[in-house]
């Protein structure tokens, strides 16, 4: 076999750190099939591991999981501008979770007669040869690029991974025609240590000394973040700024990232935009947040002092977006929280306030708060009389079950408040959303977590909590093949209210006592009855080798949620249909999914 292009560029992306490739192949792959089969007969243990994914979004989903928890970017590969399409509402997801991925797509072949190494062979190669296959999603890609010749793929490999690295990181496309991939090449390689993404930014000092003061000085001061935890360092960082400033409470209105753990005093836990510290709060720091508060919701105090820290503080995606902050920084979040701890604690004058009385009361003050909010969490977590339960009792038998070091990846919607407060996460990297809005992320991506672990040779349990409808887009036919055929064990658990509920939820937000207030789920075409067999799906698509089962009582649930949970510990995976309570006692009303 030659050395063509297409095996240059998996040369070129295990060189630069990739590991799995997620592949979904068509006409515009010979070459790269060639390279797949001459890597792995040639370059043993030296070459990605490919896995087959039988849907465009799974295989993207799959990438996003196992970069969000490793931060190394991985590789998926699609077919023209149609498997382009197929990545759907994973593009989203993967910029607006700030994902470094790398999607290469094939183009219909440019030659007709014959001129060169893969000119047109099919019918297929007119249909789909469009006249801009990049723009499909350029708009969600920190960089985007075409392989015009074999002769520099490495460097545009490395390219296009420098944007994808560096902050704000994001996916990016490379694209190229069969001609240019089938390229023969004589063989090269790069440096890599002149590959580097961008060094992560510092606060300058003044920033540091003027938010440093304005903690300290505060009386109720909040931060406020939403990704923050991405790095799981800066978990850490900020532990050590609330051990510091005692008084300082955190939020997350994010929920994408465990940010701040919940055994910590000064934890908030997870609120949409909407909380009172926020109204109540003198000084207010975000960090790494996209969305702080919902200004028709909840608004800070008119005369609060808001500063903003954050890779992405202009927030470059979003045509509108602005808070009322006093100063933003472009910076590092472990960098920049590093910093304030330390000079709060080098400070003298500032060193001595923190040490005084003032603080030790609001220390007590926020220990009290702290226990009374646990103790309100808990009294959701009870079943009803007649023996149903909600969200919020299932997630506390969930962490009664699962390891202490479980991975939990959420996509709940209109649960996950009620979800993250009965989990009650404290491990950097144990929770995980994916940060954007589109639903059918959180399969996937429970595979490509497990399948990090399962690499760096230290499995974890996983276990993917999604609601009803979400769980249908996230192809579960797709999911668990390729679980069965990859022996990836997830366990998931579907919180079944027969039916979509945002919509609900959005509706009544604006048109509160409108006649869609009086409707019935179905009126409101948001129902799911009859209710899909959704563990049967996965039982199906992966062969009979995935445990499936359905509870609607408290009894049911206890027995066979330890009946799951002991499937995936032997290595295989588990659906649960969970049945929540409705609102009259009755599996599957709309006010379960809204007060837990």
């Amino acid at each position: 076999m030659v050395y063509t292009a297409s095996f240059a560029f998996f040369e070129a992306i295990w060189e630069a750190g990739i590991t799995h490739c997620f592949v979904n192949l068509g006409s515009d792959h010979p070459s790269i099939i060639e390279a797949i089969v001459k890597g792995q007969n040639e370059k043993k243990g030296q070459f990605p591991k490919i896995i087959t994914c039988p849907n465009e979004m799974v295989a993207l989903s799959m990438a996003d999981g196992y970069a969000r928890l490793t931060g190394q970017p991985q590789c998926v590969v699609v077919h023209v501008d149609v498997g382009t399409q197929g990545l759907a509402a994973a593009v989203h997801n993967a910029s607006c979770g700030r994902c470094p991925v790398l999607i290469f797509a094939g183009l219909s072949p440019y030659t007709i007669e014959g001129e060169m190494r893969g000119s047109r062979t099919e019918y297929i190669h007119w249909i789909q040869d469009v006249p801009d296959q990049k723009q499909i999603v350029s708009q969600y890609c920190r960089y985007t690029g075409e392989i015009k010749s074999g002769k520099n793929v490495k460097q545009m490999v490395n390219r296009a991974l420098s944007f994808a690295m560096s902050d704000p990181k994001g996916p990016v496309y490379l694209y190229g025609a069969r001609e240019s991939i089938e390229e023969d090449l004589t063989p090269y390689s790069l440096n890599q240590a002149f590959w580097n993404p961008v060094e992560p930014t510092a606060l300058a000092q003044r920033a540091v000394e003027i938010i440093g003061k304005a903690l300290v000085d505060a009386e109720e001061p909040l931060l406020i973040t939403g990704y923050a935890g991405r790095n799981h360092a800066a978990v850490g960082e900020l532990i050590k700024l609330a051990d510091t400033i005692r008084g300082l409470r955190v939020l997350d209105t994010g929920g994408s990232d465990m940010c701040f753990p919940a055994d910590h005093r000064a934890w908030l836990g997870l609120r949409y935009g909407v909380e009172d510290a926020i109204k109540t709060a003198d000084v207010i720091l975000v960090v790494d947040c996209d969305v702080p508060w919902i200004n028709t919701q909840c608004l800070p105090k008119e005369d609060v002092k808001i500063y903003h820290i954050d890779i992405d503080p202009l927030k470059q995606q979003m045509p509108v977006f602005y808070i009322n902050a006093l100063a933003r920084y472009r910076a590092d979040c472990y960098t920049a929280i590093n910093q304030l701890h330390t000079f709060v604690q080098s400070n003298e004058s500032l060193n001595q306030k923190i040490q005084g009385v003032e603080f030790d009361e609001r220390w007590r003050t926020l220990g009290e708060s702290y226990q009374a909010r646990l103790d309100t969490i808990a009294t959701l977590a009870k079943p009803s009389e007649n023996e149903h339960y909600n969200a919020s009792y299932l997630c506390a038998q969930l962490r009664k079950h699962c390891p202490k070091d479980t991975i939990w990846v959420i996509e709940a919607v209109t649960n996950t408040g009620f979800v993250a407060d009965q989990i009650q996460a404290t491990l950097p990297g144990s929770w995980i959303n994916c940060g954007g809005g589109g639903l059918g992320w959180s399969g996937g991506a429970a595979l490509g977590i497990r399948l990090a672990t399962q690499a760096a040779g230290t499995p974890r349990f996983i276990t993917q909590i999604v609601g009803d409808g979400t769980y249908l887009f996230s192809i579960p036919g797709s999911v668990y093949w390729i679980s069965a055929r990859y022996q990836i064990p997830i366990l998931t658990i579907v919180l079944n209210n027969r039916g979509w509920h945002a919509p609900r939820r959005s509706l009544l937000l604006v048109h509160p006592d409108g006649a869609g207030s009086k409707a019935t789920p179905e009126e409101l075409n948001i129902s799911f009855a009859p209710t899909p067999d959704y563990a049967g799906i996965a039982r199906a698509a992966g062969g009979g080798d995935v445990w499936a089962g359905t509870a609607g009582t408290v009894e049911e649930l206890e027995g066979r949620l330890a009946e799951a949970v002991a499937w995936v510990r032997e290595g295989r995976s588990a659906v649960l249909d969970a049945h929540l309570e409705g609102p009259e006692g009755k599996f599957g009303g709309g006010k379960a999914a809204l007060v837990g």
